[in-house]
């Protein structure tokens, strides 16, 4: 019988977003991709898993509701680990055929554009990895889950390389700079809506292979050069690059959302909202100050430094009130 191994994992926000895949299997994606890990003690998942003989089925539990454990990613996941448990002798086959039991939830809104399956995937494969005593690269195995989850097993700035192999050994992703690289960064999560959205990214990024002629001339002629030019901004702390890559990069994503058909409408009027008064917020400064990101979903991400952040949290408030206290949380970049 197994202890309880708990996990925590944080949230990711790409900067160079992760929109289709090269293999749907092995989820290995079309273009690289760069994001920033926020801190856990604000912003994440947190995974617990045991093993026993007396679980008659295997259960997962997502935010106290028992889910389907009927998931083709979940269940790869689980088999990935226990065949490399089998095949590194890390416990005994008895420990193997026991059931498990997964509880998971997040400390923000799942499937509202969050990156909620990037955190619980990251937590629950390094969790499973320690059950199982299994000693791997968990980067990949959280690709396995959810493609972003690889990016959520570093914390600072992470690069997922798409790799060319197709077996995908090398699709893994590797830390760019750590947390402490950047401590002036900060991010702002504007939450607009909370509410599940009406297209999973699983089926946007389908559709959007399938159909978005944009998607084709970004992944050949738009990231390689903004991956290599935001990695470059990130190592030398250049804000106004860092920030003009990120919004040019969102704004060319939520195109390829619109260019697929039929469409993948993922912001609303709030949304767009949002972008206006920053450009004209960076405009009336002279100089870019914050930048916004908006992943498959409403809600938006602002990358800013420190010094900014309340003036910026004053101007939210005032062109956009609301009575709730969450609206905006401030994050440790």
């Amino acid at each position: 019988m197994s202890g309880i191994i708990t996990i925590t994992a944080p949230v990711n926000i790409a900067v160079i977003k992760y929109w289709g895949k090269r293999d749907e299997d092995l989820i290995l994606p079309l273009n690289d991709s760069v994001s920033a890990t926020l801190d856990t003690n604000v912003m994440c998942a947190k995974t617990s898993v045991c093993a026993r003989p007396d679980i008659n089925e295997n259960e997962i539990w997502l935010n106290k509701l028992k889910e389907s454990f009927n998931n083709k990613r979940l269940q790869n996941c689980l088999g990935e680990i226990k065949g490399i448990a089998r095949a590194q002798k890390s416990v005994d086959e008895e420990f193997l055929s026991w059931n498990v039991r997964i509880y998971s939830e997040n400390n923000f809104p799942t499937a509202a554009g969050l990156a909620s399956s990037a955190a619980g995937y990251a937590c629950l494969v390094t969790a499973l990895a320690k059950l199982y005593k299994v000693k791997t690269d968990i980067s990949a195995l959280a690709r396995l889950g959810s493609g972003s989850a690889c990016r959520s097993v570093y914390g600072g700035f992470v690069r997922w390389h798409a790799g060319v192999k197709p077996d995908g050994s090398d699709s893994v992703a590797t830390q760019i700079v750590n947390s402490l690289h950047w401590p002036e960064m900060r991010v702002l999560v504007l939450v607009v809506a909370d509410t599940k959205k009406h297209t999973s990214s699983s089926k946007g990024m389908q559709c959007s292979v399938a159909t978005s002629e944009l998607l084709k001339y970004r992944v050949q002629n738009s990231v390689p050069k903004r991956v290599n030019d935001i990695c470059k901004a990130i190592k030398d702390k250049n804000f106004a690059t860092f920030a003009e890559i990120t919004m040019k990069d969102s704004n060319q994503f939520h195109a390829v959302c619109l260019d697929t058909y039929p469409p993948c409408v993922y912001m609303r009027d709030v949304s767009h909202k949002i972008v206006e008064v920053m450009h004209k917020y960076n405009e009336i400064c002279g100089q870019t100050k914050v930048a916004y990101t908006f992943d498959a979903g409403p809600n938006a991400c602002l990358y800013l430094l420190e010094k900014d952040v309340p003036e910026v949290i004053a101007l939210i408030k005032k062109v956009f009130p609301t009575t709730k206290q969450d609206f905006v949380k401030g994050l440790p970049g």
